[in-house]
């Protein structure tokens, strides 16, 4: 962690290049901070979810949704020769948490002026729990990835240099009982009548109902990771969310606003069209079981070969002109950039309903599945043609919800990760040539940044023991099957 704290000055000083609403006061540190940091969060969040740079993110490649054409290190899971959890580490602990962190610390001490006093106590409510859904969320990632990670000590990097890890279901607990906090926040707060922070909220534009929403869905997300591993405590949580009302519709979907211009641009399109590289196409697992039912979504997805689409082996690298790769919303640079999405929380509503409402579930499972399909330029006629080669089997519901989820998850690479690993479909074989510490298998975790082994090597060894072992192949707490 010491190389992350030599990192903090960057990403701070990055906050000054973010552009705020013309109209704001420069000279006020309150009016122009706190959004600068919250925009610079936002979008370094938004970034590693999205990037598909080997150095950061190859969950499309874990997930075979794409494959690796000349440098196949990552696809065969190879990811410490790029230092990967280490920017994994950076990119959150630092670009994302820390920026919140001080935009919390400025709220909290600024001292409103006489016009602002009145309004100030449900501002500041609201402003602080908008912040806080982002941490939750940023930290359930990083649980989701490692297990225990630093997480009580992690706040105060001046005080603990070298933060001891939490527990992860402890974690999970406590990001459960923060964001009902935020929730009953928000639902007595009041939208901010500060324009910087509302223009510094790229999200929802500071506006609480929005957020609301979010979290709930959040919330929802939340219940469902520990469905197995905690199921009282996912079934109350996940129903209480839903009953309160979570995102359905693209228009209440968690998105980052990218620009057509550099440096601003989406990172899929950084990668792939303004980086002149051709190093991914799409992977044969995912390629060929669209063909097989004919998806509607399949033009979207993926361009065609010769009028079909092809999918390169895994692991075994290839011609980029050989083989299908990625569709048109790879190669625009202001695809929004996805956070929490209806498709994404369509999966949790069908997954709750099958565990927990089995009535309900056949029709929660077709609206998700329609969801990803409208989402792609599909009808709703071709998401009825599509559901009945592939029917809801309430007897193995698992597989049914996993596969299509797996499907839909195919521009959250992340998230179909998490249905992947929770719901074991669908069934997923590493490459003959995966490295010799995957064991075998596709991976269930990311292994600690080396950095922390380097320099935090007591609560490094102690976090790793608590796990069952820094492996590949060591399953996080909530995956119990």
């Amino acid at each position: 962690m010491k190389k992350i704290i030599a990192i903090l000055a960057i990403g701070l000083s990055m906050t000054a290049c973010v552009n705020e609403d013309a109209n704001t006061d420069p000279n006020s540190a309150y009016t122009t901070v706190p959004g600068s940091l919250i925009t610079y969060a936002q979008k370094e969040l938004s970034d590693y979810v999205n990037t598909p740079s080997v150095n950061e993110n190859n969950f499309r490649l874990t997930m075979q949704y794409w494959q690796e054409t000349t440098y196949v290190n990552e696809s065969n899971y190879d990811f410490t020769n790029r230092n990967v959890s280490n920017q994994i580490y950076s990119d959150n602990y630092v670009n994302v948490l820390n920026n919140l962190g001080k935009a919390k610390t400025i709220i909290n001490a600024y001292a409103p002026t006489a016009d602002e006093l009145a309004a100030w106590p449900a501002n500041k409510k609201t402003q602080l729990a908008i912040i806080d859904i982002m941490q939750v969320y940023t930290y359930q990632l990083l649980v989701d990835t490692f297990g225990n990670i630093p997480y009580t000590q992690a706040a105060n990097l001046a005080q603990y240099p070298l933060p001891a890890y939490d527990d992860g279901a402890t974690i999970y607990a406590d990001l459960i009982t923060r964001i009902n906090a935020d929730i009953t926040a928000l639902s007595s707060g009041t939208a901010n009548s500060f324009p910087t922070f509302s223009s510094g909220d790229k999200i929802y534009g500071g506006d609480p109902d929005a957020w609301r929403t979010f979290a709930n869905s959040l919330k929802l997300k939340l219940a469902i990771g520990i469905a197995d591993s905690n199921p009282t405590l996912a079934q109350t949580n996940a129903l209480a969310a839903i009953a309160a009302g979570v995102i359905t519709s693209p228009a209440g979907d968690g998105h980052f606003p990218y620009q057509e211009a550099s440096p601003n641009y989406n990172p899929l399109y950084e990668n792939l069209e303004a980086s002149g590289r051709e190093d991914f196409v799409g992977g044969k697992t995912l390629v060929d079981y669209m063909n097989a039912s004919n998806d509607p979504r399949l033009p979207g997805y993926f361009t065609t070969k010769g009028g079909i689409y092809i999918g390169l082996p895994i692991g075994e690298g290839g011609e980029f002109a050989d083989f299908s790769h990625a569709g048109d919303y790879a190669y625009t640079p202001d695809t929004p950039g996805n956070i929490l999405t209806s498709t994404e929380v369509a999966f949790y509503v069908a997954e709750a309903n099958a565990r927990w409402n089995t009535a309900a579930a056949p029709a929660a499972y077709t609206a998700a599945v329609t969801a990803s399909i409208l989402e792609w330029g599909g009808s709703a006629a071709d998401a009825t043609a599509y559901l009945a080669t592939k029917p809801y089997d309430a007897v193995n519901w698992k597989k049914s919800i996993g596969e299509q989820a797996w499907v839909a998850m195919y521009n959250q690479a992340l998230t179909g990760w998490n249905f992947w690993r929770r719901l074991d479909f669908p069934v997923l074989l590493a490459p003959p040539t995966a490295i010799n510490n995957a064991g075998g298998k596709v991976p269930v975790r990311m292994a600690y940044p080396v950095l922390e082994q380097q320099v935090n090597s007591t609560n490094w060894k102690a976090a790793s023991t608590a796990i069952g072992g820094d492996l590949l192949t060591t399953k996080l707490f909530w995956d119990k099957f």
